[in-house]
């Protein structure tokens, strides 16, 4: 059965994108590294949160602009949004609801991760117990501002278990269990 794991790269301050969403600062912390390497197969739809689906690219003014890890990885998409467009998109669906995308998305990856991006998103799914795994690649870098990892306004305590941690030279990468 498919898992969601939750994975995106973070400033040692906490924060996943710079103030109004700004990806830039990631550009210089982006390379080789194995932990993705190993990821990028195994995932099998994408769990998109609509700001994320349609904001800031690390890869902009590039040829993997708008590609999936700068286009290491096809396939399908599901974006949760308020107002699906009215063009359809080759290989996105547009979901309103949370656990429809969660299930269409589960179902397009079979037994492989959905692999949700967007920091709401990734909220909602943990509010909604969902989310079963977290992986992080946290950059040298203090941002200051912007979105951060997960913020719950008035708190809460989600119990995590260590899977792994590997080292390399853009990022430091820590992967969760999310414990029920």
């Amino acid at each position: 059965m498919s898992r969601l794991l939750y994975s995106c790269t973070m400033s040692l301050d906490g924060f996943i994108a710079g103030p109004g969403g700004d990806m830039s600062w990631l550009t210089s912390h982006l390379g080789p590294n194995p932990t993705v390497d190993r990821l990028i197969p195994r995932i099998g739809a994408l769990l998109v949160g609509n700001r994320t689906f349609g904001g800031d690219d690390p890869h902009r003014g590039t040829e993997r602009e708008g590609k999936a890890f700068g286009g290491g990885w096809e396939g399908p998409q599901f974006v949760l949004t308020n107002r699906p467009p009215e063009r359809p998109i080759p290989g996105v669906t547009f979901v309103t609801d949370l656990r429809q995308a969660v299930d269409g998305a589960k179902a397009a990856a079979g037994e492989k991760y959905v692999n949700v991006l967007g920091a709401r998103t990734a909220r909602g799914c943990v509010e909604a117990g969902l989310l079963d795994e977290i992986l992080v690649f946290v950059a040298p870098v203090l941002l200051g501002d912007g979105v951060r990892l997960f913020e719950h306004p008035g708190g809460t305590n989600v119990r995590l278990e260590r899977m792994d941690v590997a080292q390399t030279p853009q990022a430091t990468s820590l992967w969760f269990r999310v414990v029920r």
